[in-house]
């Protein structure tokens, strides 16, 4: 008798949607880096793609909707998505690939306690503008 997987908690995050202005880089830089978390492709049309971790998943759309051509992290809405990417190496590991896929560290010179004494993280930025931080698990 095969589990049957358990139901998604109230409140638990169910997708994020991401509108970008082009489609073709954000694929490049967010597919490279959803794919190293252990995000799989979902679902994919002419305006988007999608990646599934779990019961949550991620979209990426360049909708005809879009009331301007970028996006502006320091502007009201949202400033970045944050992950876990596994132990301080795993991270480590991401910030030396990222530039070859449209990433770029931010707050070098505070990397990788940008985020205080007690984190290990690391906050990159797309060729877009996007930010994510990949958050180090603690040691044991």
């Amino acid at each position: 008798m095969t589990a049957q997987p358990s139901a998604p908690r109230t409140g638990a995050l169910h997708h994020v949607e991401v509108w970008v202005p082009d489609l073709p880089a954000a694929i490049r830089s967010w597919g490279w880096l959803l794919g190293e978390l252990g995000w799989t492709p979902f679902q994919e049309w002419p305006a988007g793609r999608s990646w599934r971790l779990g019961p949550t998943y991620l979209v990426l759309e360049c909708s005809p909707a879009l009331s301007g051509p970028a996006h502006d992290r320091l502007a009201p809405g949202l400033n970045h998505l944050a992950f876990h990417a596994g132990p301080p190496a795993a991270v480590d590991r991401l910030v030396a690939a990222a530039p070859a896929h449209g990433w770029s560290l931010l707050f070098p010179d505070r990397h990788p306690r940008a985020g205080g004494p007690g984190t290990y993280a690391a906050y990159l930025a797309d060729d877009q503008g996007y930010e994510v931080e990949l958050v180090a698990s603690p040691p044991n």
